[in-house]
């Protein structure tokens, strides 16, 4: 019976032999490469190896998902697209080649409005007329994306609406699998298809989560005569399947790059790996109940900051009762809970020791818009002293309620009289603090005028203005305040307002030092 395994498992590797010689090595080494190269020009590569720093963007808890039939995968999405207030001309643009670079571009930016727009962009459904296919590789393209920002179960909610059934969205589907240990589901489609999994390492995983463990190790063994697998990728295997033996071997070397393959082996071998250098798509991993506490709070922190998750989340991590330690994720931690109990009870006197130390705390990680989230309404309805209302100000200004929290604060300043006129539409006509609130003001005035901005190239299409404008703001984080100008004045003429004031009210309010 062996026997009849063994050749039966070498003829599956013989068969695929000469493909795996003409793969790239990255292909088999990490299993989540995408195509760089396809018959329609380059794709962006998902690589998880990029760290970049919408909050409220779809999380696990609002997605539904329902298979469809038979659909263009490049229009499929989590909800309508009109609901987003996007351009149809941008939502339709699935062969442009500045929409798949604009989804890597946006999310590294620094501001929580372009991550807003991107995940727009990435959930939303396209019309299905004039949205060519083109082999799926916008679809590709956004479910990377997602990946890139973390954002593993919308990255999941994606591809099951149109369901794993290539090689290319199966390898997706299967690494987040990996990245929230759920693989047992793809694994058993494996067992059924196997031809969707290319990968001779990821087949022996398979076989063994299966139960198989003969057909693993004969497969294993197959695979490394014919040279299929070799090195790290055999030794890793190897210890996975003698999970039981006693062995006194040294720990494996930890891989600079581990696929979510080698990552989920380690961690099933008792050698867990760090997601902390790791790209976003791995600290997914830590969210899972099993994991220590402090590993799940800086995991979901890295996740808020990206949009990936909601604050919601982070917050119910951050309650834990006792602190054991002090600084770092401890002392946020400590005082978001003292802050979030003073809100609660609608306590002036302890919001005014509080909240400085929580803006202080959550500015130094990137998280100010935590705060936005999650207080922003009730802050507004809370009489404050003048020493922390202006900190209680900016952040009910980054939160989705801006213009009314601006129509009812008085100002007191003249950075805090500009801030009233950008949430209200009207910094023009304001006196500018700096050069960060001149740009912002000179572009809100050429958006009014018929003249052409610079940065749209005169393309007056509305996308095009959206694609131009994000390409600016990308260029302002390097200090182009034209850039600023531009980017804001295309928003605006493209129809986003809202997007150009949230844009123009980050750039005043977290450029600042804490």
């Amino acid at each position: 019976m062996l026997t009849r395994i063994a050749n039966v498992c070498l003829a599956t590797v013989l068969s695929c032999g000469s493909a795996w010689a003409q793969m790239p090595l990255s292909a088999i080494d990490w299993l989540s490469d995408s195509l760089t190269e396809s018959a329609s020009g380059p794709l962006p590569a998902y690589s998880v190896h990029d760290e970049s720093t919408r909050t409220g963007a779809p999380g696990p808890d609002t997605i539904s998902v329902a298979p469809v039939g038979d659909v263009n995968s490049n229009s499929v999405g989590l909800f309508p697209g009109t609901a987003t207030g996007l351009p149809t001309s941008l939502l339709e643009a699935a062969d442009s080649s500045e929409i798949t670079a604009l989804l890597l571009e946006t999310g590294r930016g620094p501001l929580p409005s372009m991550r807003r727009l991107l995940f727009d962009l990435l959930l939303a459904e396209a019309p299905r007329s004039g949205t060519a296919d083109s082999g799926g590789r916008l679809f590709l393209a956004r479910v990377d994306s997602l990946l890139d920002l973390g954002a593993v179960e919308q990255a999941r909610a994606l591809l099951e609406r149109v369901g794993p059934s290539d090689p290319e969205r199966f390898r997706r589907w299967f690494d987040v699998g990996l990245l929230t240990g759920t693989e047992r589901e793809a694994c058993v489609r494996f067992s059924r298809t196997p031809e969707l999994l290319k990968s001779l390492s990821a087949r022996v995983f398979c076989l063994a989560r299966n139960g198989d463990l003969g057909a693993a190790s004969v497969t294993l063994a197959a695979g490394r005569a014919t040279g299929a697998v070799s090195g790290a990728d055999a030794a890793l295997l190897t210890r996975f399947l003698n999970l039981y033996a006693e062995d006194d071997t040294e720990p494996l070397p930890v891989p600079m790059h581990p696929s979510p393959l080698e990552f989920r082996i380690h961690e099933a071998i008792g050698e867990p790996l760090s997601t902390e250098t790791l790209p976003r798509a791995f600290a997914r991993a830590d969210l899972r109940p099993n994991i220590g506490w402090k590993a799940r709070v800086e995991a979901a922190e890295r996740l808020v900051r990206s949009g990936a998750i909601s604050a919601n989340l982070l917050l119910g991590l951050y309650a834990k009762p006792e602190p054991e330690a002090s600084g770092g994720v401890w002392r946020r931690s400590a005082v978001i809970q003292r802050v979030d109990a003073a809100i609660r009870e609608r306590d002036s006197e302890r919001i005014a020791e509080t909240l400085p130390d929580a803006w202080r705390e959550m500015r130094r990680k990137g998280l100010e818009t935590v705060l936005a989230e999650l207080y922003g309404d009730a802050l507004r309805e809370i009489d404050l002293e003048m020493s922390v209302g202006s900190i209680a100000y900016r952040i009910m200004l980054l939160s989705d309620e801006y213009e009314t929290a601006a129509e009812h604060h008085v100002p007191i300043d003249i950075d805090e009289r500009f801030l009233r006129a950008v949430s209200m539409g009207e910094p023009e006509n304001a006196e500018a603090p700096n050069d960060v609130a001149r740009a912002i003001a000179s572009g809100f005035r050429a958006a009014d005028t018929q003249e052409r901005i610079p940065g749209n190239a005169g393309n007056d299409d509305p996308g095009a203005m959206v694609l131009a404008a994000v390409r600016k703001m990308r260029d302002s984080g390097m200090g182009d305040l034209g850039s600023l100008s531009e980017a804001i004045a295309l928003f605006r003429k493209a129809g986003l307002e809202e997007v150009a004031r949230r844009a123009a009210l980050e750039a005043m309010i977290l450029d600042k030092p804490a």
